[in-house]
């Protein structure tokens, strides 16, 4: 089990109004007494739900807005 100093917590809001949650987890190497093996580990997604209950605990987390617009949508031509 992480502690809250081991762990983060991620709210990733896009123009479109769609919001992402992630989970964030330290990872060692090789010891956890080595603090140059030390890292942070890959987004993993988890449901809403979770992420407030952990903001509510005292968890680290962070809101990120993207304000990169929406993909464009191109058609593609069947060929008949």
């Amino acid at each position: 089990m992480h502690t809250k100093l081991t762990v983060r917590y991620f709210c990733e809001t896009y123009l479109s109004g769609n919001c992402y949650f992630y989970k964030q987890e330290m990872i060692t190497s090789s010891s956890w007494d080595d603090p140059t093996s030390l890292q942070w580990g890959r987004k993993r997604p988890i449901t809403k739900s979770t992420f407030e209950k952990r903001k509510k605990a005292g968890y680290q987390y962070y809101v990120e807005y993207i304000k990169q617009p929406p993909a464009k949508v191109i058609p593609f031509r069947s060929k008949t």
